[in-house]
């Protein structure tokens, strides 16, 4: 089976991705792990590291919810062309990969320890990232199917 995809599915793939992200992040997580995740925290530490910008607190979630929403639909996009898996199988191997990225890169970037020590915010981070892309895989899944009709 070949998979639509076009830009409209990547983008409500991301924007539904991204809004259940954030639910998580500050609903769910802090009854489950008491933390509630704040990626933001990390944009602006990183934009005053790389860049020498401080950048207010609205303008990281901005760049956060954008990166969020358009750049990780694309990677679970890009990761099920060079896997070849299914898509709900490519949002968790792109879940399982930016979560690396985030708590075990970028994290020692801006002084914090490796994987934050795989304490409860690592935990709940790696939910919230492959959770996160595996909604977002269902979703340009369900959308795959629904092709528009051919016109004689």
């Amino acid at each position: 089976m070949t998979t639509q995809l076009t830009l409209k599915n990547l983008i409500i793939a991301g924007l539904v991705g991204e809004i259940v992200f954030e639910a998580y992040a500050w609903l769910v997580s802090p009854a489950l792990f008491g933390v509630a995740l704040s990626p933001t925290n990390l944009v602006v530490a990183l934009g005053q590291i790389v860049f020498g910008a401080s950048l207010p607190h609205w303008a990281g979630f901005a760049i956060h919810a954008t990166i969020g929403s358009i750049g990780f639909a694309v990677f679970v996009w890009l990761t099920h062309l060079v896997t070849k898996t299914n898509l709900i199988l490519s949002g968790v191997i792109a879940g399982l990969a930016l979560w690396f990225i985030a708590q075990g890169l970028l994290a020692p970037v801006v002084g914090r320890s490796f994987m934050m020590g795989f304490g409860a915010y690592t935990q709940s981070s790696f939910i919230g990232h492959v959770g996160m892309t595996t909604v977002m895989a269902i979703v340009l899944s369900m959308l795959s199917r629904f092709r528009a009709p051919k016109t004689a």
